[in-house]
This record gives structure tokens, C-alpha cells and sequence, in this order.
């Protein structure tokens, strides 16, 4: 009667639990389903619309013309199952490009792109009136002419910028995510129709993300019975969305460098139109030290020499079952081989027990290769391997008497630059023996080690530490 009930219990706690699989991770998605039709809405608008329609006023609308502003990339969707001329982006980007100038309030666009329309319009006007009225010498309204010619395009779309994911899966379950990141480009340029002057050029960019979550479950829950569930989503960001906020990013980066240079002005000068020149030259400011995956240019330059001191707590596994962490302490010296590679020197001690077995306090020096992964960044990830040797072992029962015994060492972790060439690490290490007497024992087939993790403190020293 117990044995069922703890079945039962077990059958509850996972049904349970693949409940919150389902509906946590991965069902999410399932409320968005369209199960009935969607009425016809307006366009969504972007997250940077409101900054554009949240400028100051102008002194003096400008009036605009636009013939083409096309995609100059030339490049087609991918595929996987065979050619595909569908275009990667919009071929309607100077629609986007005409609604964001209108409702910026600070330009007029006149229509270019399809003027011949526009003429022939006229001209049947002209015809009917003389036709039908009588009247000869029919004059309309000129049309309005612009002072400035907007040019440019989308010059660049670039795929699998970043790609990458995780995932686990243990005992039939498992769960899995992945990530990809695409980029578009966009080039605006302001023209005087008086000279052909270039006026203004504005470069503005957007990130693609697309991501996939997807969970499941296979397994023989009784005999003859087999579970399988499986759940997940995709998220695409629309790329005429991407473009349409580059667009505007392109408009509101044109009329403030337009405003700079003096080519047209703010209806008032106020602490407001003070407050959105100043954030715009600081993110200008910004923008000029960072790389085109927003780390600083040279954020952080490490000094040829790095002293580093830490505590570590480690144990060992050999052959005796029982141990527990113990304290120690390093100290290492390393020289810069390269702009990323540090040869490394170290020597410490550590405390080794197996409870009411032995405890021993054993010194060790190695030298290794220390690789920084992100080596002019803030935080970087780092890996080292080498080699070194215990020894001064304390004389203790069940000890091994030897002097010396050599090891492998394997190291990764992070570092996190302070201030003043001061860098805060963490670490975990594994150090391999190359035999088995460690313990004073020789038995199985695998060699003791020694892991555990390591905390620390890293001076880099010289002029340019900083």
C-alpha cells in the first residue's frame, strides 16, 4: 500500500511539473494563436517613434523631395530548399521613409517618386477643362519645388552577425534555446537643389533578433507505455519593422546634425531643445567608442605584468571516499606574451583532508599559458593550462613520501577590471596528478586530482594599466 502511494505521489510531482514546462517555458505562445479572424488595425509603430515625434518644433518646415530611396544590398532570403527571389528586405522603403519625414513635423515631402503620374494627371486636367469648359490657356497651381533632395538607401543587410544558444537534457527531458542577431544599414543624405552640395550624411543601423525555445519530454513512463510531449515557440522581429526604426533613427539624427551645422533651426531656444542637443552629442560622443558590437574601442588596456594574489578552497578525489574543502592561498606572477597571452609563475599551499583519516598542509609551484578571452574589455573570460609539481609533503599516515609529484593543471574562469589596474578573478582549477600516489594509495585506473575554486585579486603593473 506504501509502495503505491509513493508511485502515485511520483506521478503527481511530474505531472506537476510538466504543467510548468508546458505552460512556463514553452505554452506560452499558445495564447497568441489566432483561433478567430483579426480585424484590420493600424501598423504598429516602433519603440523610437515617439522620440522622433517628441522633438522640439521647427523654426521653418523644409520642404523635401524623395525619388528613390531603395535597397542597395541586392541579396535574397535564404533558403533551404532551393532558390529563393524573394528580396531580404523591403523594396518599399521609400513609403517608410516619406511617412517618417511627414510626422516628424519638421519637413513637407513633396512626391517625387512617382511624378510622372503626377504630370500626366495634370495634363488630363488641363484637357477636360479646355475641353469642356471652353476655356483655353488652362493654368494650374505650380508645383511646390524643394530645397533640399533626400538620398540613400538601404546599403547593407548582414546575417548571423551573432548566433548561439543552450540547452540540456537528462533522463528523456530536455530543453533547448537558440538566438541569431542580423543587421541592417541605412545611409541618409541631405542634397541643396541650389548647387548640388551635399549637406548632411547620416548612418544609422538595427539589430534582426530571432529566437527559437523549445521544450520536450520521451519516456517509457510503465511497461508498454510511452510519454512524449513537446512544446515551443519562434520569434522573428519583422525586418520591415528593423528598417522602419532606422529610418526614423535616420530622420531624427538628420534634423539635429541639420540643426548643428546650422542648416535650419528650433522654433525656440529652451532648456528642452538645450537637453535634446546635449543627450544627442553624448550618444554621438558614445557612439564613437564603441565597435560595431557595442564594446569599447580599447576600453581596457592590460599592462605587460599582472601580479595575483587569491584564496582557493579545494579537495581532492582519489581513492578515499570521504573529503571535504579546505583553504589555501596563491600567489602568481605573469608576463604578457601577446596582446591576449600572459605566461604565468605561481606558488601557494593548500590544505588536503580526508575526515579522521589525515589532513596535510602541501605546498606546490607551476608555470602555465593564461589566454584572455576579451582582453581589451571590462570583463573577460580567461582559460590557462600548465604544469607543476607538490612537494614538502607533511609526514602523515597514509601519506605518500615522495618529495615530488608532478601534475597537469587546467584553469577557467572570469575577470572583472576595477579601477587602477586592479581586477577582481574568479576561477575554478582542476590539477590532474600524473600518477596515483598521492594518497599513498595506488588503486583503480585513474590518477588522483586536486579541484576547487579560486578567488582573487589581479595588479596589472605599469604605465598603461589602466
Amino acid at each position: 500500500m506504501q509502495l503505491k502511494s509513493i508511485h502515485g505521489y511520483k506521478r503527481f510531482i511530474f505531472v506537476v511539473l510538466l504543467l510548468v514546462l508546458c505552460f512556463g517555458y514553452g505554452c506560452a505562445p499558445s495564447f497568441y494563436q489566432p483561433f478567430n479572424d483579426r480585424d484590420a488595425r493600424l501598423g504598429p509603430e516602433t519603440p523610437f517613434k515617439s522620440e522622433l515625434l517628441g522633438l522640439p518644433e521647427p523654426a521653418e518646415p523644409i520642404f523635401v523631395a524623395v525619388y528613390k530611396f531603395r535597397d542597395q544590398t541586392g541579396q535574397y532570403k535564404e533558403s533551404n530548399v532551393g532558390a529563393n527571389w524573394s528580396t531580404a528586405v523591403t523594396q518599399g522603403a521609400t513609403n517608410i521613409l516619406i511617412r517618417a519625414l511627414e510626422e516628424s513635423g519638421w519637413f513637407v515631402p513633396i512626391e517625387r517618386e512617382n511624378i510622372s503620374n503626377l504630370l500626366n494627371e495634370r495634363k488630363i486636367i488641363r484637357s477636360s477643362r479646355e475641353q469642356y469648359e471652353g476655356t483655353t490657356n488652362v493654368l494650374l497651381p505650380p508645383l511646390l519645388f524643394a530645397g533640399v533632395l533626400l538620398e540613400g538607401g538601404i546599403i547593407s543587410y548582414e546575417t548571423n552577425i551573432f548566433t548561439g544558444g543552450a540547452g540540456v537534457r537528462y533522463f528523456g527531458a530536455d530543453a533547448s534555446s537558440q538566438y541569431r542577431e542580423d543587421r541592417v544599414s541605412i545611409y541618409l543624405r541631405a542634397v541643396s537643389t541650389n548647387n548640388g552640395k551635399i549637406l548632411k550624411t547620416v548612418y544609422t543601423t538595427k539589430s534582426i533578433l530571432s529566437q527559437e525555445v523549445s521544450a520536450g519530454f520521451f519516456r517509457y513512463v510503465k511497461f508498454k507505455r510511452l510519454l512524449e510531449a513537446e512544446t515551443g515557440y519562434t520569434y522573428n522581429e519583422p525586418t520591415e519593422m528593423a528598417i522602419t526604426e532606422a529610418v526614423e533613427k535616420a530622420v531624427h539624427s538628420m534634423i539635429l546634425e541639420g540643426v548643428v551645422d546650422g542648416l535650419w533651426n528650433f522654433k525656440s531656444e529652451n532648456d528642452t531643445t538645450a537637453q535634446v542637443m546635449q543627450a544627442y552629442q553624448l550618444e554621438k560622443e558614445e557612439n564613437q567608442k564603441t565597435d560595431y558590437i557595442g564594446r569599447l574601442h580599447q576600453g581596457v588596456d592590460r599592462s605587460n605584468i599582472f601580479l595575483s594574489l587569491s584564496g582557493n578552497f579545494q579537495t581532492y578525489v582519489g581513492d578515499y571516499s570521504r573529503t571535504a574543502f579546505r583553504p589555501g592561498f596563491t600567489g602568481s606572477l605573469a608576463f604578457k606574451l601577446s596582446n591576449s597571452l600572459y605566461m604565468e609563475g605561481g606558488f601557494g599551499f593548500h590544505q588536503i583532508e580526508v575526515p579522521e583519516l589525515f589532513r596535510s598542509v602541501d605546498y606546490h609551484g607551476d608555470i602555465s599559458l593564461l589566454y584572455m578571452a576579451n582582453s581589451t574589455g571590462k570583463l573577460s573570460p580567461f582559460v590557462s593550462v600548465g604544469a607543476g609539481s607538490f612537494f614538502d609533503f607533511t609526514d602523515q599516515v597514509g601519506f605518500s613520501q615522495n618529495t615530488y609529484l608532478p601534475y597537469v593543471k587546467y584553469g577557467g574562469g572570469l575577470e572583472y577590471m576595477l579601477s587602477g589596474g586592479t581586477a577582481l578573478t574568479g576561477k575554478l582549477f582542476l590539477n590532474q596528478m600524473l600518477n596515483d600516489q598521492y594518497d599513498g594509495i595506488e588503486s583503480g585506473s585513474f590518477n588522483d586530482l586536486i579541484w576547487g575554486v579560486n578567488l582573487g585579486l589581479r595588479f596589472y603593473i605599469g604605465n598603461n594599466a589602466k
